[in-house]
């Protein structure tokens, strides 16, 4: 696109032997956007991608201004502004219903008269699949090729599909199994910090080709899409449903935001980890309050990180809240992308760009200008781990024994559980609360770092050394996030060491992160459900929310992989291991961790000597190739899709049928029912499980009715292509509660039901909804604080929709899926501050009305809801409506983002 460039910002930039073009934003701040270069450099960012995109329309003059004024204001001022991510970055378990959208957009884009081929991704997109191999075989050498095989007999048509969408869709590009998780492969391979651009222009009335450098930016439909941060590469996770219009062309409708300064200083202590940092991150950015904002690092302990370690903490932005967390280019960035096997010419571009932009950090760059800053002594971090339920529950490791006493019996409510065991059937030992059943190194969080995960080799090769064992109730695992991790332990020797200790490759992907943990052995699950155990995890992940590892694990905690090999070694979270000894040696003396944990100076000296440019070459020279699994794959070919209409896997989805040209008008709530009455910090986890589908729950009866037995479920996360499954999964997490339902000693029950009125009888909340729906009574859900966190998760929008709910009334959302209910069309509203469901004294049997969604809705506008209780009383509540764009207005009138996108390409 030929921008207008009003601030004639259009510039050359020569690198070597080639010209490139840029958009300058030196030359910007001399031709009217006074103060630009002390802007934060995430929000230079964004401010060349306004220059770039000038259109007149979406991006004009006066937004480009009132974007400047940032400096003013802070971000405290809302400026709604246009972005275009020069790319889109999806795995498997968002990218498969994405596909399946566009390819149902297809088809109703035909049925209405339009090109199928206007239907295609115009920004790049890749989709890595890296979340559908299950840890189902593990601690032999064998685990990895049995759960590859299983992998793809499971997930056979889901591959099939998508192997359709790569022939199908221009600009679109799949990473076959095998290669890693997303997030590894982006930071080691995809990205590139600086993007480059091909493009037509007028100059002088005459149309030439040049080639156009800028920043590579992206969206992602995975939370921890922010973990290239750590590269400077802005991009957030945002729902499927964003990203599809991302990839259509759309620009992204944001405000202008916030930026927090975190500020690092010092050095990390000799055995702190950057796990132990971005613990330590999370914990006091959540304590801050950064939702919805961004969070830029800065400072001299940046010189004290690896970009690896960069990337561990910009990984967890989701967990503390923020839009992202982002790191400036500097050597060490160069550095990395050098030793990654990035061209050499790329390379020398992006210092040459970054270093013409203002966007270079040194070390006498001065400081940016912050909403706010928050700032944090690496020296200080101490070893820890977060849990049972939250990551930012951060405990330091000396307090891990007295912390889960006092979560057992305050969390678990078994005050006299403490130093209980129950023999293991069939087997020489016991367990009791608090037991680690999982240890597992997963998650590109820490995989991508190697500095934890040699730290992990070394102490288990020093544990080996020593005669200790893992306990024999751990599932033990190791699940890198790229090939290169399998490498580079291979070389070093330290594979063979974690092998003696179970933790054998299980997989490339995310694994136990996600919920694809696989079982327990029989008897330890029958053992943890017949005496209501709570057992533990340790993994190296960034979520440990309910339900979502295992669900037959309650307590759950993230940890760096060398205090996942320690506590695997130890079989226990109820230790103080700063005192206590993880075990005996082979003469009976007391091991303890301080023992065996490697040195930094150990630590470093590995990396050097084992990791090289030539393994990152090697790993990624046939990334798009796949193994022989993925070649063998048979796909159909044409332009639309050759729906199975008994496929359990992949369906036609309903957001299209009768779709008319024109949208037609939002009507009014009225006298709607409660679907459900949820508490505080319900996560997109609890509202569309991605984990296993129980058998008797409305997912597992519909299989079962198509003829899927249980042991063939696969889990939720793998049918996202199918409604049928996903609409019945809503709100069927086995944690979930519904304060609508009590039991007789007054408690709120765990699971997926509600009750059905006026009559009362309770009955799962699909079932309501679909009885609902047969009585034309339209839907609201109630909701406490942070609504909708974690996961990225457009199907609990979509779910959402597909049960009838019009709206969704909290005392505050999550950032990314406040947006998806938007573009699903549900209205998210929240209550006054101090106000909420159960102030107003709501039990679910009460009627809601709300008026005035019709033209004369206007973006965060106040409304009343109308609450009638079964006496006859009626309240008048005062609700802010939470679409807050213009452009979010018109997708909430047009029933959704799709609908919008697709009535726009028809015009």
């Amino acid at each position: 696109m030929d921008s207008l460039d009003s601030f004639k910002a259009r510039k050359k930039l020569v690198v070597g032997a080639k010209t490139y073009y840029y958009y300058s934003l030196k030359a910007a701040e001399k031709n009217g956007l006074s103060g630009v270069s002390r802007l934060p450099y995430s929000l230079k960012v964004l401010l060349e991608n306004l220059l770039r995109n000038e259109d007149g329309r979406t991006v004009t003059k006066e937004m480009i201004e009132a974007f400047a004024g940032w400096l003013t204001q802070k971000g405290k001022k809302e400026v709604e502004i246009a972005f275009r991510p020069a790319r889109v970055l999806m795995q498997d378990f968002t990218g498969v219903p994405a596909v399946v959208d566009l390819a149902a957009m297809r088809d109703a884009f035909v049925a209405l008269g339009g090109d199928p081929q206007k239907i295609n991704p115009l920004a790049p997109v890749d989709l890595v699949i890296d979340h559908s191999v299950i840890v189902d075989n593990f601690g032999a050498a064998r685990a990895l090729k049995q759960n590859v095989d299983l992998e793809y007999q499971r997930n056979g048509e889901r591959y099939r599909f998508l192997k359709w969408g790569q022939s199908a869709f221009d600009n679109f590009r799949v990473v076959p199994p095998g290669a890693g998780i997303c997030h590894q492969v982006n930071l080691e391979f995809l990205a590139q910090t600086v993007w480059t651009k091909k493009e037509k222009i007028k100059v002088k009335g005459r149309t030439q080709t040049i080639e156009t450098a800028y920043p590579d930016t992206l969206v992602g439909t995975d939370s921890h899409t922010t973990m290239v941060n750590g590269l400077a590469v802005l991009g957030w996770g945002v729902g499927g449903i964003e990203a599809e219009a991302a990839m259509l062309g759309q620009p992204l409708s944001m405000l202008a935001p916030e930026v927090i300064g975190f500020k690092l200083e010092g050095h990390p202590r000799e055995g702190v980890t950057a796990t132990d940092v971005v613990l330590t991150v999370t914990q006091m950015l959540r304590k801050k309050g950064v939702v919805g904002k961004f969070v830029e690092f800065y400072g001299d302990g940046l010189n004290h990180l690896s970009l690896a370690d960069r990337a561990t903490i910009a990984n967890m932005a989701p967990e503390y809240g923020a839009t992202c967390g982002f790191f400036p280019i500097d050597a060490e960035t160069l550095d990395y992308l050098h030793v990654s096997a990035r061209n050499s010419a790329r390379v020398a571009l992006i210092e040459k760009y970054a270093q013409a932009q203002g966007m270079l950090r040194t070390t006498r760059s001065p400081e940016p200008e912050f909403t706010d800053t928050i700032s944090l002594d690496l020296g200080t971090v101490v070893p820890s781990l977060a849990g049972p339920k939250r990551p930012e529950g951060r405990v330091a490791l000396e307090d891990m024994k007295s912390t889960f006493e006092a979560a057992l019996a305050a969390e678990y409510k078994k005050p006299d559980g403490f130093g209980q065991r129950f023999a293991v059937e069939d087997t020489n030992y016991d367990l009791g609360h608090g037991d680690v059943v999982i240890a597992a190194i997963t998650s590109c969080t820490n995989t991508s770092n190697p500095g934890v995960l040699i730290g992990a080799g070394l102490l288990a090769r020093n544990a080996v050394e020593r005669g200790l064992k893992v306990k024999p109730w751990v599932k033990t695992s190791l699940a890198p996030g790229s090939q290169v991790v399998a490498e580079y332990l291979q070389k070093s020797g330290l594979q063979k060491s974690l092998d003696k200790l179970g933790f054998n490759l299980v997989g490339f992907g995310c694994t136990t992160c996600i919920g694809n943990s696989g079982p327990l052995p029989a008897p330890v699950s029958k053992t943890i459900n017949a005496n209501d155990l709570v057992a533990a995890s340790v993994l190296s992940g960034n979520r440990n929310f309910e339900g979502r590892v295992n669900p037959d694990v309650q307590a759950n905690y993230l940890a760096s992989p060398p205090l996942v090999v320690a506590f695997a070694l130890a079989g226990t979270v109820a230790i103080d291991l700063s005192s206590e000894p993880l075990g005996h040696d082979k003469k009976g003396e007391p091991v303890f961790l301080r023992d065996i944990w490697p040195s930094n100076e150990e630590i470093e000296k590995t990396i050097r000597k084992n990791i090289t440019r030539s393994m990152f070459r090697g790993a990624y020279a046939g990334v798009f190739d796949g193994d022989a699994h993925w070649r063998r794959i048979k796909v159909p070919s044409g332009e639309t899709y050759g729906w199975d209409g008994e496929s359990t896997y992949v369906r036609n989805p309903p957001y299209f049928a009768g779709l008319t040209r024109e949208p037609k008008p939002v009507s009014d709530i009225q006298n709607a029912r409660v679907l459900a009455l949820f508490g505080d910090k319900i996560t997109t986890d609890h509202i569309s499980p991605a984990g296993s589908i129980k058998a008797a729950s409305p997912a597992g009866k519909w299989l079962q009715e198509q003829g899927v037995e249980p042991k063939d479920f696969n889990q939720y996360g793998t049918r996202r292509g199918n409604h049928e499954v996903m609409m019945r999964g809503t709100f069927a997490n086995i944690r979930i509660k519904n304060h609508m339902l009590k039991d007789d000693a007054g408690n709120v029950p765990e699971g997926g039901n509600t009750r059905h009125f006026p009559g009362g009888e309770v009955v799962s909340i699909y079932d309501a909804a679909m009885k609902y729906a047969a009585e034309g009574a339209p839907l609201v859900v109630f909701a406490g604080a942070e609504y909708g966190n974690g996961s990225s998760r457009d199907w609990a929008a979509k779910g959402t929709a597909l049960l009838g709910v019009r709206a969704v009334i909290a005392q505050s959302f999550e950032r990314i899926h406040r947006s998806n209910l938007v573009g699903m069309g549900i209205l998210p509203l929240t209550f006054e501050p101090g106000t909420s469901w159960s102030s107003l004294g709501l039990t679910g049997e009460e009627t809601v009305t709300i008026e005035g969604l019709g033209h004369s809705l206007a973006p965060r506008q106040t409304l009343h809801a109308k609450i009638a209780f079964p006496n006859g009383d009626t309240k008048d509540v005062p609700l802010l409506a939470r679409i807050d764009t213009l452009d979010e207005l018109e997708y909430f009138r047009n029933g959704g983002i799709l609908p919008y996108v697709l009535r726009q390409l028809l015009d």
